[in-house]
């Protein structure tokens, strides 16, 4: 029972982590420990923290807690982890089995870096465009977006705190488009901020929080909530002190 509440504990880790919804979540985990005959489970779960306790047969009672410190939205690996959760309640899997999927499930790397690059600076400029800017604005906003990409990717391994990371990118990618101003590549960097700020939203993080809200799940859709809109925070201060600086808002 303590080796298949560990494997069952992993599958919600990561769906969490992979930005799926609380009650989503807590239902999968039910929905597999009815499956091993379990007579009561209990679960509670928010978006930093994970508490399951189950109720054997003979009476036993089984807990464990896992500490949720990051969330990496990926949809492909969330719906490999609700098949998984589908087949062992099809077929009702051994743990080996449920760990050898786990590990299957986790090397999967749908995207390679130069492509996560490329989508960057195709959005900003995409944004820089769809907001009346021009050509030339779209250009350096596709630029920047390219090593706003490598800025995140550098600050996300070296700092844990995501709203700092957020701050940061943010702070460079403002501070890009005053340094294409001042050099006379264009005469205004409203549009290029624009374009690039639309990346760092947390606007996936938004939508999952009103999920949680509407399904009830209120402890859990206040906390994205807040957390998305502190994002959102540390993104206005990361562009206002740049414009505060360089003499100009």
């Amino acid at each position: 029972m303590e080796k298949l509440l560990e494997c069952v504990l992993d599958i919600g880790e990561q769906m969490l982590i992979c930005g799926g919804e609380v009650h989503r979540v807590e239902d999968s985990l039910k929905r597999i420990f009815s499956v091993y005959d379990i007579k009561r489970t209990d679960v509670f779960i928010i978006t930093s923290s994970m508490v399951v306790t189950i109720i054997s047969n003979d009476e036993q009672i089984y807990t464990q807690t896992r500490r949720i410190t990051e969330v990496k939205t990926d949809y492909e690996r969330l719906h490999k982890l609700n098949e998984l959760s589908r087949k062992i309640c099809k077929s009702k899997l051994e743990t080996e089995e449920i760990k050898k999927e786990l590990e299957d499930i986790s090397k999967i790397r749908l995207y390679p870096i130069w492509l996560e690059f490329i989508s960057f600076s195709i959005i900003s400029g995409g944004f820089t465009l769809f907001f009346n800017g021009t050509i030339i604005e779209a250009l350096i906003s596709f630029i920047i977006g390219a090593i706003l990409r490598l800025v995140l990717l550098i600050t996300e391994k070296s700092i844990k705190n995501k709203i700092f990371v957020k701050f940061i990118s943010a702070f460079i990618a403002t501070s890009l488009a005053f340094f294409s101003v001042h050099i006379n590549f264009v005469n205004s960097v409203d549009k290029i901020i624009i374009g690039n700020i639309m990346t760092l939203i947390p606007g996936t993080g938004l939508t999952t929080a009103l999920k949680d809200l509407f399904v009830g799940d209120s402890i859990a859709g206040l906390l994205r909530t807040i957390e998305a809109c502190i994002i959102a925070l540390a993104i206005a201060a990361g562009y206002f002190s740049v414009a505060f600086l360089m003499g100009g808002m």
